[in-house]
């Protein structure tokens, strides 16, 4: 009587989720390849990195955001959407909301993190998140409406002035050009905290050039249809806006949350550097959901850089836990950091590397086309970028 195959189940399609299925898919197994589920709410993987460049029309859907049946054509790797209702830890299976059961051998939980719009009153109704393809296009019919209408400045309030924020304050106030009227709206006393200086200092003199209205140490006290009321040194002012943008915090899926299993205060699942779930070594966790520390002890952000280099170890891990091999501690590497300062402008520090301007975007644009998730979609894409110019050129002429 044959064994039956190992059964995989992956929850979750972003960098982490996705990266790890299609590694599963190449790794050598000597007997039977196991059955992969690959479980997603959407039918199409987000390269969120690139999400910036719809709003300006640099980039198109199909480009930065492919079907996951495209995507997983010929691997081997079943695709289902769907979105998960329960995690059984102890019957090893998860239900879907549409009551499909998938039993699995080893699980990857790779679930990502929910923009938490309940920080402030009023922003759940009335700010706009930037984290989903539901999120851009949702924004992209607000924008469409504000240009559209008769109003002299489109007033545009972005709270956060992390990473997300800049890079949508350079991009918006590049698509709205003179009428685009910006404030960024940051609790801290300085825009890029974690970022290195180089980056910080290109950052704040894109921000001068668009003229953005820095509203540092201020916090958010509300946020009404058409307005926000801003707290600087306990004075409270009411600012009218057209559209709020939030980009601050991530959280854990309450899913996640719910489980039995060893969690920080964030409610992130406690993750050895094997990546695996404490007490449970058939669950790996990455990417924003998980806790870890690597082999050298550093704590490894939640980042996209970093949830692709954690999917290639929980691939290998999981094949070596399946083949009796031993399994690889997950060391975390810096490759930099990359930003975009608006359409064809972008800031790059890594390996012994700093740019910024034009080259700088060309630059972050090449590392992201090597870094799409199969060869087949970097070169439609790389196919595409090429020649775009040119069809521009000749539909001008």
């Amino acid at each position: 009587m044959s064994q039956q195959p190992a059964r995989i189940c992956i929850l979750g399609g972003g960098f982490g989720g996705l990266y790890t299925a299609l590694r599963l898919s190449q790794l050598p197994w000597e007997s039977e390849k196991p059955e992969i589920v690959l479980i997603d709410r959407s039918d199409r993987f987000l390269f969120s990195p690139l999400l910036y460049e719809l709003l300006t029309g640099e980039l198109q859907t199909w480009e930065i955001a492919p079907p996951f049946v495209e995507l997983l054509a010929s691997t081997g790797i079943r695709f289902c959407q769907g979105e998960a209702a329960e995690i059984d830890i102890y019957e090893q299976r998860v239900r879907l909301q549409d009551g499909i059961e998938i039993p699995y051998d080893r699980l990857v939980l790779a679930l990502g993190g929910e923009t938490p719009l309940d920080m402030v009153p009023g922003a759940s109704s009335y700010a706009f998140p930037f984290r989903t393809l539901a999120d851009a296009y949702r924004m992209e019919e607000r924008l469409r409406l504000l240009e559209a209408s008769t109003a002299d400045k489109i007033r545009v309030a972005i709270v956060g002035g992390g990473y997300s924020g800049v890079e949508l304050a350079c991009k918006l106030a590049d698509r709205l050009g003179e009428r685009g009227r910006f404030r960024l709206v940051e609790l801290s006393d300085q825009i890029l905290r974690t970022s290195p200086e180089f980056n910080r200092e290109a950052a704040t003199k894109a921000l001068e050039k668009r003229g953005i209205w820095l509203d540092l140490e201020t916090k958010v006290e509300s946020i009404e249809p058409n307005a926000i009321a801003l707290e600087y040194k306990n004075q409270v002012d009411i600012i009218p806006v057209d559209i709020v943008v939030w980009t601050i915090g991530t959280r854990v899926a309450p899913i996640v949350r719910s489980l039995p299993l060893k969690q920080n205060q964030r409610g992130q699942l406690t993750a050895t550097s094997t990546l695996q779930v404490i007490d449970r070594p058939e669950i790996f966790a990455l990417g924003d959901l998980a806790e870890c520390r690597d082999a050298a002890e550093q704590q490894v952000p939640g980042t996209a850089q970093a949830a692709v280099q954690q999917a290639d170890y929980a691939a290998w891990n999981i094949w070596a836990s399946l083949t009796h091999r031993p399994l690889l501690p997950f060391r975390y590497q810096n490759l930099g950091e990359m930003m975009t300062l608006g359409i064809d402008s972008a800031t790059l520090t890594g390996l012994g590397i700093k740019l910024e301007g034009p080259l700088a975007a060309i630059a972050r644009r090449l590392a992201y086309l090597y870094r799409l998730p199969t060869l087949d979609h970097q070169i439609k894409v790389g196919i595409n970028w090429i020649t775009r110019p040119f069809l521009q050129g000749l539909e001008e002429s």
